[in-house]
């Protein structure tokens, strides 16, 4: 699968116009970009190359070029062998699947519109990605407030693509940075998913510093995982939740979350009188649900923030703006809000699985539906909600793998739960 040639599919189902281009920090990132890069370029498309940049800047340079469409090369939270491709529509975030299909269908049926000579794109580069996306962020937020605070804070940008511009947002609302892994090298200086286990070492700054809060992006700063004043890890499904707390109580809407995201949401939800909508795991369909609803506030438990003011895209920045919102809001420690907030347990555990072989086990599934007030949602896979908790089992998307994800009050509960349904896998 050639990036030449992926580009002059996607450069051909566009039919031309201008695409903006625009990659994490990894080392792979730049030839793959080139090449891409080309591969539009022959279908009479113009480039708009950003250099590095994160995925949510890019997305918003969509808008602020009036583009057609946008690629970012980046293999997310993945190691640094990996990389990837990701197509993005006008409107910023991934295409629908039906719409991917056709793309990959060009691609493999070799049905490139390549251009004439005369005809073939032009290429041009531009810097101002970060200043742009930050003064997006910068205009949803009650600055002036959050800057009489100065708030310490602890940024771990994994030496990924958001450390330029989430160091520029937190310094422009007052915050002193104390600033690791900062240098866009793409040399993860940890293990790049912002999980419990890879940040370790941003709890212990965050104590050793006394900061209010820590902040770690992911390698193309879509994700946020936050560190609270006593240097513990609270975790990505705590990311949306807080954000939305302040949302429901400052910009009053519904809401839009994935089937896999911490009921947490529903809760805060419930007590503000707003409504949350639940959507199939993948961010372009928690976007459309958005926009569908009108919700002000959306994401997923990975620690993906979507704030539509800025754009209807996963956003690190958004994330770290609207905790500091709440932090500057309530005056009190993070710690003093999360021990507030309703708490459960979550676990996740993965099956090797290809999808066809999923199809018996979600229908044995379904039948613990019955009775109990149980709740069931099987447009993606099968999510089963009781008034003491829920289970979602799902195929992967990318890997030949069942997802099975339990949420209850206590570890031991979501463990059963787990159990429950692996027990009912085909033999």
């Amino acid at each position: 699968m050639l990036p030449t040639e992926l580009g002059a599919a996607f450069g051909s189902h566009l039919g031309g116009g201008t695409v903006v281009l625009g990659r994490d920090s990894r080392p792979s990132g730049g030839m793959i970009a080139g090449a891409m890069a080309a591969g539009l370029l022959s279908t009479g498309c113009n480039v708009v190359d950003l250099g590095i940049a994160t995925t949510p800047g890019t997305a918003v340079m969509i808008s602020e070029a009036g583009a057609v469409g946008g690629v970012v090369i980046t293999a997310s939270h993945n190691p640094i062998q990996w990389n990837g491709i990701k197509f993005l529509t006008s409107e910023g975030f991934a295409p629908p699947p039906e719409t991917a299909e056709t793309i990959f269908a060009r691609w493999r049926e070799r049905q490139f519109r390549y251009a004439d000579i005369e005809r073939i794109g032009a290429l041009r580069r531009e810097s101002s990605a970060d200043e742009r996306h930050v003064a997006r962020v910068l205009r949803v937020l009650d600055a002036a407030a959050i800057r009489k605070h100065r708030i310490k804070v602890v940024l771990d940008s994994v030496n990924g693509a958001g450390g330029t511009e989430g160091r520029m947002l937190l310094e422009q609302l007052g915050c002193t940075v104390v600033h690791i892994n900062g240098e866009p090298t793409g040399r993860f200086a940890h293990t790049p998913e912002p999980t419990a286990e890879n940040l370790t070492g941003l709890c212990d700054d965050v104590r050793r510093s006394g900061a209010v809060v820590g902040f770690a992006q992911d390698p193309d700063a879509d994700r946020l995982a936050v560190v609270d004043n006593n240097g513990r890890y609270i975790g990505e499904e705590y990311t949306v939740a807080l954000c939305a707390m302040h949302m429901f109580r400052h910009h009053a809407g519904p809401a839009a979350v994935n089937l896999s995201t911490s009921r947490m949401i529903d809760d805060l939800a419930a007590k503000a009188g707003q409504k949350v909508f639940r959507t199939a795991v993948g961010e372009a369909n928690v976007a459309r649900a958005m926009a569908e609803h009108r919700c002000t506030i959306g994401g997923e438990g990975n620690g993906g923030v979507i704030d539509p003011r800025v754009i209807r895209v996963r956003d690190s920045l958004v994330g770290m703006g609207l905790v500091l919102s709440l932090l500057a809001d309530q005056a009190r420690p993070l710690s003093a809000i999360v021990d507030e907030m309703p708490r459960y347990a979550m676990i996740k555990e993965k099956f090797e699985m290809d999808r066809a072989a999923t199809a018996p086990w979600l229908d044995r599934i379904r039948q613990l539906s019955g009775g109990g007030g149980a709740k069931i949602n099987d447009s993606d896979g099968v999510r089963i909600d009781w008034p003491t908790g829920w289970v979602h089992v799902r195929p992967s998307n990318t890997e030949p793998i069942a997802r099975v994800i339990a949420e209850a009050a206590d570890a031991a509960a979501a463990r059963d739960l787990v159990r429950r349904v692996s027990e009912l896998r085909p033999k």
